[in-house]
């Protein structure tokens, strides 16, 4: 199992555990424990085996007051480890606020986010708190952190400094205490260095690193995962457990998923759907037909999709990992590079269609004779 690893409405959801009105920009959540958060949703609970391993790293991270950024890929948990570090941290029963970068325009940004007071603006008929002062004393989270604008990284840079929010009409700046977890699937470092992200607001939130790594480069979670999800919905709709079949369990194990946890858990339910007998087969997982290669090399292969070992699919798969490594000389890395892979995947597919690893091959220079 792989381990977190350490480097030193639309705008978001809406989600209280107390009565009260709920924000279309905000979810604030007022934590229970861990147990109850892993319990809540299926690829959540499947997200978080990623960090399980470096459990006395997140224990750490938790209990300080040291801001965090979380990288990844889309769909491998990014959010489910914000919430743990909130469950188990010192701020666990203040709210936790969560905000989609992505999703707020400059328009909204100073009301969504530091409030406003009564009158401030035509329509400002009664003050509202914003998002970051809605998360006092508790964990304010900005997910998609690289799509924020310049002008909201520079308002948003303030408060961090100051720890103090001004809202829209007011005469004094409002202290806060906040937490802030930020999390991106983008090269961070990459738009800094392009003039997309300030530098100084990364350094402020990047106190510490947790890089949470995509789900083909933990191939040992992948099928747990699978019959976790499979127990859930069985149990949340009423149905008897479906199995997996060995040949499931493959064609699973070597899919590349690019979505990560998000896509399992989409195979899985339609899978679950559409199996017969309770036992679920390659051909119910749909993998090979719902193949799309976005700006790779090789299509069938770019997608890290194979066809089922003796399928046309997986005999064409077969052909072309041949192809790549009899032109790169036996070269995994090289070949799985050809092939828009990671080497992993390359070795995972090897492995499923029965093909030793190939050895370097070295070329022997030979003197030319001379006469």
């Amino acid at each position: 199992m792989e381990r977190a690893h350490r480097t030193t409405g639309q705008h978001s959801r809406a989600e209280r555990h107390t009565p009260g009105p709920r924000s279309g920009a905000a979810e604030s959540t007022s934590s229970g424990g861990a147990d109850s958060l892993v319990a809540a949703s299926g690829p959540r609970r499947g997200a978080l085996r990623a960090v399980r391993d470096d459990d006395a790293l997140v224990h750490r991270v938790a209990r300080s007051r040291i801001s965090v950024v979380i990288t990844g890929e889309t769909g491998v948990g990014k959010e489910v480890l914000a919430r743990r570090l909130h469950q188990l941290s010192p701020r666990a029963p203040r709210p936790f606020v969560a905000l989609n970068c992505a999703a707020i325009s400059d328009g909204l940004l100073e009301s969504e986010l530091f409030g406003h007071q009564r009158g401030a603006f035509t329509g400002a008929e009664s003050y509202k708190p914003g998002l970051i002062e809605a998360a006092d004393g508790g964990t304010f989270f900005l997910d998609e952190l690289g799509e924020l604008s310049l002008t909201a990284q520079a308002k948003l840079l303030r408060v961090i400094e100051t720890r103090a929010v001004h809202r829209l009409g007011a005469l004094a700046p409002r202290e806060i205490d906040v937490r802030f977890v930020a999390a991106t699937n983008r090269p961070i470092e990459l738009d800094v260095a392009t003039g997309r992200f300030r530098a100084d607001l990364l350094f402020r939130l990047d106190g510490i690193r947790l890089n949470l790594p995509p789900l083909r480069e933990r191939p040992g979670e992948i099928v747990p995962a699978a019959e976790q999800l499979l127990a859930e919905l069985a149990a949340r709709d009423g149905l008897v457990l479906p199995v997996l079949t060995d040949a499931a369990r493959r064609e699973l194990a070597c899919h590349s998923w690019s979505g990560n946890f998000r896509e399992l858990r989409n195979v899985i339910e339609r899978a679950a759907l559409l199996c017969e007998d309770g036992n679920i087969e390659p051909r119910d997982l749909m993998l090979a037909s719902r193949a799309v290669t976005v700006g790779l090399p090789v299509a069938p292969l770019g997608s890290g999709t194979r066809g089922g070992v003796g399928t046309v699919e997986g005999a064409a798969q077969r052909e072309r990992i041949l192809a790549a490594l009899k032109a790169q000389a036996g070269n995994q890395t090289r070949a799985a590079k050809m092939l828009g892979v990671s080497r992993r995947t390359l070795i995972n597919w090897l492995e499923a269609h029965g093909l030793p690893r190939p050895r370097k091959r070295v070329l022997k220079v030979v003197p030319s004779s001379t006469c």
